[in-house]
Parts: structure tokens; sequence; C-alpha cells
């Protein structure tokens, strides 16, 4: 298996894309993060001190999407077309379900903006909540499909 954002020497490098075509490329990442019954009501109801948690977190995940190529040092600075965040609250499991889609048309994928929007987005959560509950623990966040490209679809066994 060959890295792309290593050089010959194997020291790190943005990888050119200069030369690939522009296609429509979409990404699907989903996390969630965990809190006590009775914070996950306090985010249900809008009742948490600092606002509108969720709102909050939709914000922060669509400006994480947009600053990836700022936060992560090999990702190149991408012209976002699009991101969407979804929210659902699991009460079953304590927890809220997060999900970012982002999409544009360019050179390379979207998939560490997708990541980003849902990691940014779970930790706004836990920025508003940690006042009523530090045992918050954010987690599996993943990739659940992404089309366009060179490589094709993915789409994540046992994810819809």
């Amino acid at each position: 298996m060959v890295l792309s954002h290593l050089d010959e020497s194997g020291r790190a490098r943005m990888v050119d894309v200069t030369a690939k075509s522009d296609t429509i490329r979409e990404a699907t990442a989903r996390g969630r993060i965990l809190m006590a019954p009775e914070t996950l009501e306090l985010v249900a109801t809008g009742s948490m001190e600092k606002g509108e948690v969720l709102a909050v977190a939709q914000v922060a995940g669509v400006l994480a999407a947009k600053q990836t190529g700022q936060l992560i040092p090999m990702c190149h600075p991408l012209p976002i077309t699009g991101v969407d965040m979804r929210f659902r609250l699991d009460r079953s499991a304590s927890a809220v379900e997060i999900e970012a889609t982002a999409r544009l048309v360019g050179k390379t994928g979207v998939e560490m903006e997708a990541l980003t929007a849902v990691s940014v987005a779970a930790l706004t959560i836990y920025d508003m909540c940690k006042a009523v509950d530090k045992a918050m623990v954010i987690d599996q966040i993943r990739l659940i499909r992404k089309s366009g490209g060179k490589s094709g679809d993915y789409v994540r066994e046992g994810e819809s």
C-alpha cells in the first residue's frame, strides 16, 4: 500500500491534485456524544443554561467543515458548496447522534470536512453541557459514505 501523503523520503507532504479532474464529491460522517439522561433531557427541552445546544452545534459543525484545511496540516483548503448537519436524540443510549454531509465540485474529496464537522459539533455539545455533566463521552466518529472521484463510491458496511 502506498501512502499518498508521504514523499519518496518518507516525509509528510500535501498531495498535488493539479492534474485531477473536478467531479461532484460528497461525504457523510457520523458520531455521537453519550451523556446522563438528565443532561439529554436538558438538551431536548432547550433548557441548558448556555442556550440552544443543537442550534449552536449545527453552526459549529458547518464552520468546522469550512475550516478543515486550516486545522489539518495536509488537507487542501476546499470550496465547500454545502454542509448539512443532522442531530437525533437517542434516549435508549442517552446520546445525541450527529451526522454531517459535506459537498463540493472539486479535485479532492470532502471526507475530512464531514468528519471534522461531526467532531466539532460533538465538542460544542460537550462545551455547552459540561457544567452539568463532565462525564460525557464522544464516541464512534466515522465515515459512513463518500461518492465522487477516481476511487469511486464507498459505503460503510452495516450503515445506511
